[in-house]
């Protein structure tokens, strides 16, 4: 059985649903949800689904190997960021090589990059009048959102759309695809 690892800044619905994905089949299973806000609602849905939730400070992660020593004794196989917002860091980068996937709310390489998360990414694309968007779906390393892509998803962005209804599309095509990724990426490693 592989076993998953999320990382994840806020509420947590993309986790939620990658652990529902994986409940429902006997090949992975999420085992840890890490969070770098100890309120994130994260932790609340973690707890729902009896998975091990815990929140870490920016010493833990980066100046120590308190992060590195907890996923390597949960012999995690796969690193998943959901919504993590934090420069994700080297060491751990090298202790997983090609095992930290990430996705990111657009068509990479455009609308990546440092402050290029959420709403920021949807208003980008609303003001600039772009014709469609999407999800990237790609391996981490140490830029953002400059990892070799795995995969990528399109949606049409209407004249009328505002950056909350791209938003709600965008997180239908991560709901849809991200699941179904990370199982392809789990089954090729």
């Amino acid at each position: 059985m592989k076993r998953i690892a999320i990382f994840a800044s806020g509420s947590g619905t993309n986790a939620e649903n990658i652990i529902r994905y994986f409940q429902e089949r006997n090949n992975a299973s999420v085992v840890q949800i890490l969070t770098n806000n100890q309120h994130a609602k994260v932790l609340e849905r973690a707890k729902n689904h009896k998975i091990s939730g815990l929140s870490f400070n920016r010493t833990a992660l980066y100046r120590s190997n308190d992060v590195l020593n907890l996923l390597q004794t949960a012999q995690i196989d796969l690193i998943v960021l959901a919504g993590f917002l934090w420069k994700f860091p080297e060491h751990i980068l090298t202790a997983f090589p090609n095992k930290v996937i990430n996705v990111h709310p657009a068509l990479l390489p455009k609308y990546g990059g440092k402050g290029m998360y959420g709403a920021h990414v949807h208003t980008a694309v609303v003001a600039n009048k772009e014709k469609e968007s999407g999800i990237t779906i790609h391996f981490v390393n140490e830029n953002y959102d400059e990892g070799a892509i795995i995969f990528q998803a399109k949606t049409f962005v209407s004249e009328n759309d505002t950056p909350e209804t791209l938003a709600q599309k965008i997180h239908q095509l991560e709901y849809k695809h991200f699941p179904e990724v990370i199982a392809q990426v789990l089954e090729n490693s």
